[in-house]
């Protein structure tokens, strides 16, 4: 039994021994994967269409999908077999569509079809289809700037179609040669029959569009018009001889029409601005560009509100104009320098000529008398008089806002025009619509360096004091600035006004103090009389003194200590108590009161420091550029004192940002940086590098909170500044890399699993390789840097295993040379005040548990980029629950440059309390990858400073934007 089982096992293994010997005899089979055909799948869709909206139904569903960049050219050619075969028209301009949408595709070049799209269109019956054939046509010319040939030929393709009967097809063509035609080459040649036969005339560009200007149909008019203007962006020159078309069409029907030729005519001014033209039936020559001002003048005017915005617009552009041209638009009867004037000798000429006699009582009674044609002798028409109070008196309010910001531009540029302009200026305050009284306040601001307001003018301005909102209040504080008064008179109803201004709006009280520093600081010679009724001083008795917690006698005190700067027998009439006032002012707002010279008064040595510090910009820029001279020259910060230094700079810069506010953003960056750096060279000295993981558990948090600390402030150093070059943003991705570095070193010691330490390695080589591709040029300015020695390591870097990887870190880190700080010419610290609430309010606000209630929010945002986008706003509860909210982006406006307004609402929703409790709101700079300013690499989450989670999960960290501001609630139970 047991010998008859072994043959079986035997027999049955050598079977399976064979089938395997005769299997590996045979030859495997190979299979190719190949991406399935769009060609061949959009052929068999269009071959199993059984109607023409079926194939619609499939042209639409396919150009939805992208197509590859190899595929597109076997995908037009089926797109064109099946264009030959239908006869139905809107699938024929679905295709045409299609193959003008494919010429886009990135790294495709269409020149390969444009035989077969030239076909198709000599063929083309269908009005619609031809102009969606021109417009593939114009496609694929601007993808072929180079290709010279197929240019012509498009273009000699538009000239045969220009005569058609469709507007469409028209507008088409004159696009096209608006965005293709050139001046050196023809495009044309047409045949003229003569007396000695047929000759050939060749035309070019600009004759044939303008031929058009004249079209029976008012779109393609208006195309005409704008294909010659593309023309002329296009850097191609438009001849002076379409000047007079261009002014006919200003009387045209239709508004697109009158609008493309005010366009025309202002091109045509800026091109030849010194050009004679003639007056029409006149003998009368007059400037290009002062006609051309004139005739714009005159669409002020026109029906359209559209056209007048525009022409207004324009106005304010034409600085080349005569001033007598100028002046006449504030004046709507014609000035007498305007209207041409015969000489004596032509009128005396002309009795001659008459032939008729006088009967001798007087020269010339009888003599025929002139008649005066208006429209003949006026050197601009009289509908352009007084163009600009037309533009300020108009119904619309965009047109308004048009001529005031044309009147700024003009009256910058002009200082006699500027006077002029004044009171129309100042009458527009009193405008209903508040973005006009707005944008009349910030032209206003402009022009105010050439001139002076009179008191009567001053007295309208100082009404808008009243105006209930702050946008309009800031504004005209800070006009005020930089406003020149004219007496006495003046400066003391101004602080009355402001004074007035800071009792109805307390929440007014740091921007009337700082206008009132710059009002005190540029009139020192018309204070000074009126000193003593301003700190109420007698010559023989005392007065009493004022209280320091009135914020209308500090704003007196800002007033009268700015303009003592400048006058030095000023402080001859303060008391004794206001040398005292100065003193804590001084030292309480030093950004408000500058630094005095007091006659008998000794200055100490913390004063004369801070006079040196903030009296002096030169000075003060020059002690920050030393500063960072003296930081540059230490090689190795292990050095013994080199810390010490570090940490009396960073103190220094630190008070230089809070003396000098025009220098606080360079040097609070440079303090941080600096911050960081010390950080780092702390972080590499601890203990730890040399002893056992178990023993330094309290070394390793304090390094990894370094570590920590120093990435944050990297986030802060690139998105909290602006102004900054590609240099910084590398130098600062550059510490961003070591304390990654740090990090991954402490999670190597720390975590065990080869898993964990694994991820965190791949995540820190892609940092490196995108920070290679981000700042490839700059890499030489880090030589002996931590990245350098990175980038040389890569290919040992991206092989070796994870232990390694800690260990050439560890060493790099170590051996790495301080890269020094190169500051740009001017770095803006972001920041934000919230102004309410204001946080000093003891009543809670109360509301129903489980309710919300509104929380009204205003601050105000400084060097802010991109603020609809960044900024959020942060609830802080007592139990430690934070809420993030997104303000809508008409929630913010922009009141001036470089400042922003935020004016919103935040809900506020919580369970019941059983006292009143504070909660924090404050704002914050949300950042990502996204909105990086090279587009850096993604962060991981864990670097996000406040670790706040986000309805949005493009945010991956928040930076304080503003100091917290404390409100009382009191959630209350319900009601059952």
């Amino acid at each position: 039994m047991a010998a008859h089982l072994k043959k079986r096992v035997y027999e049955e293994f050598s079977k399976v021994v064979v089938q395997q010997v005769s299997l590996e005899e045979v030859p495997a089979k190979r299979l190719r994967l190949t991406k399935p055909s769009k060609s061949a799948a959009l052929h068999l869709d269009l071959c199993k269409a059984s109607s023409p909206t079926d194939a619609l139904q499939h042209l639409l569903s396919f150009a939805r999908k992208p197509v590859e960049a190899e595929s597109v050219e076997g995908v037009a050619r089926i797109l064109l077999e099946h264009y030959y075969k239908e006869s139905d028209n809107s699938v024929r301009l679905k295709i045409a569509s299609l193959l003008g949408l494919l010429s886009k595709t990135q790294g495709f070049s269409p020149d390969c079809i444009v035989d077969d799209a030239v076909n198709v269109l000599n063929n083309e019956k269908s009005h619609q289809v031809l102009a969606q054939l021109l417009d593939t046509l114009l496609i694929i010319g601007t993808q072929l700037p180079d290709k010279t040939a197929v240019i012509q030929r498009l273009i000699d393709v538009a000239c045969k179609h220009l005569s058609g009967t469709y507007f469409g097809v028209r507008n088409k063509c004159l696009q096209l040669l608006g965005c293709l035609g050139t001046v050196d080459k023809p495009l044309t040649k047409e045949t003229d029959p003569g007396p000695a036969g047929q000759t050939t005339l060749i035309r070019d560009v600009q004759s044939v569009i303008s031929d058009y200007f004249q079209d029976q149909d008012p779109r393609v008019r208006t195309a005409a018009i704008k294909a010659m203007l593309q023309l002329h962006e296009r850097g191609m020159k438009i001849q002076q001889n379409i000047y007079n078309q261009a002014c006919k069409l200003l009387n045209d029907d239709y508004e697109q029409v009158r609008s493309a030729a005010v366009q025309m005519v202002w091109v045509l001014s800026q091109l030849y601005p010194e050009s004679i033209v003639p007056i029409p039936s006149s003998n009368e020559e007059i400037r290009l560009i002062d006609d051309s001002f004139g005739k714009i003048c005159h669409m002020v005017s026109d029906g359209s509100w559209v056209v007048r915005v525009q022409a207004a617009k324009l106005l304010g552009s034409m600085h080349q104009v005569s001033p007598h041209f100028l002046e006449q638009t504030l004046d709507k009867k014609l000035m007498s320098d305007l209207r041409r004037k015969r000489t004596a000798h032509e009128r005396a000429k002309e009795l001659y000529a008459s032939g008729e006699f006088s009967s001798g009582r007087r020269w010339a009674d009888d003599a025929p008398k002139e008649k005066v044609d208006t429209s003949g002798v006026n050197l601009i028409d009289s509908g352009a008089c007084g163009a600009f109070v037309h533009g300020l008196e108009d119904e619309m309010y965009e047109v308004r806002i048009a001529a005031v910001e044309a009147l700024c531009s003009l009256a910058q540029s002009s200082v006699s025009f500027a006077e002029k302009c004044l009171d129309f200026l100042v009458d527009m305050f009193n405008d209903e619509i508040e973005e006009v009284r707005l944008q009349s306040i910030h032209a206003l601001r402009q022009i105010s360096t050439h001139i002076t307001l009179r008191e009567d003018q001053l007295d309208t301005v100082l009404a808008v004091l009243e105006d209930k909102s702050r946008d309009i209040r800031e504004a005209l504080h800070e006009l005020l600035c930089y406003t020149n008064a004219s007496t006495k008179d003046c400066i003391q109803l101004a602080l009355l006004e402001l004074l007035k201004n800071l009792s109805k709006y307390p929440t007014d009280r740091n921007s009337v103090w700082k206008c009132l520093k710059f009002l005190g600081a540029r009139h020192p010679t018309l204070v000074l009389p009126i000193v003593p009724e301003l700190l109420s001083t007698h010559p023989y008795f005392d007065t009493p003194e004022p209280d320091m917690d009135d914020p209308a006698y500090i704003a007196v005190l800002v007033l009268v200590f700015n303009a003592a700067k400048s006058c030095p027998t000023m402080p001859a009439l303060f008391s004794d108590h206001t040398f005292c006032h100065y003193a804590y002012l001084r030292d309480s707002l030093s950004h408000l009161v500058p630094h005095l010279r007091l006659p008998g008064r000794k200055q100490t040595a913390g004063s004369e420091a801070s006079g040196v510090a903030s009296g002096s910009l030169e000075s003060a820029r020059t002690f920050l550029q030393d500063s960072i001279v003296r930081v540059s020259a230490l090689q190795n910060l292990e050095s013994p004192g080199a810390q010490d230094l570090l940490e009396f700079t960073i103190r220094d810069l630190q008070r230089l940002g809070e003396l000098q506010t025009e220098l606080a953003g360079s040097a609070d960056f440079c303090a941080t940086y600096l911050r960081c750096q010390l950080l780092l060279t702390k972080a590499l000295q601890e203990k730890l590098w040399t002893m056992a993981v178990p023993l330094c558990l309290k070394q390793n948090a304090k390094v990894s909170t370094a570590a920590r600390q120093i990435l944050d402030e990297t986030y802060k150093l690139e998105f909290l500044y602006s102004g900054l070059e590609t240099q910084q943003i590398a130098t600062i991705h550059n510490v961003r890399l070591q304390a990654k570095a740090l990090q991954l070193i402490l999670t190597a010691r720390s975590k065990r699993g080869v898993d964990r330490v694994l991820g965190v390695c791949e995540k820190f080589l892609q940092d490196v390789e995108s920070f290679q591709r981000l700042f490839v040029t700059e890499l030489p300015h880090f030589q002996d840097s931590f990245v350098e020695k990175l980038l040389e390591l890569m290919p040992r870097l991206v092989s070796c295993k994870p232990a390694d990887l800690v260990k050439i870190l560890q060493t790099t880190l170590r051996q790495s040379r301080f890269i020094h700080l190169k500051l740009p010419e001017q770095i803006h610290r972001a920041s934000a005040t919230i102004i309410e609430p204001t946080g000093e309010s003891d009543n809670p606000l109360k509301f129903t548990s489980g309710l919300v209630v509104a929380l009204d929010v205003d601050a105000t945002l400084e060097h802010v980029q991109d603020p609809q986008t960044i900024v959020k706003v942060q609830v802080l509860y007592p139990d430690g629950l934070s809420h993030i909210i997104h303000p809508k982006p008409g929630d913010f406006r922009t009141p001036g440059p470089g400042r922003v307004r935020l004016v919103t609402q935040v809900y506020l929703s919580h369970s019941a309390w059983t006292e009143p409790c504070q909660i924090e709101v404050r704002l914050l700079l949300a950042y990502s990858s996204s909105s990086s300013k090279l587009s850096a690499s993604k962060p991981a989450w864990n670097d996000s400073m406040d670790g706040l989670p986000t309805s949005e999960s493009s945010i991956e960290g928040t930076i304080h934007l503003s100091k917290p501001v404390k409100v009382f609630i009191m959630p209350k139970p319900s009601r059952r």
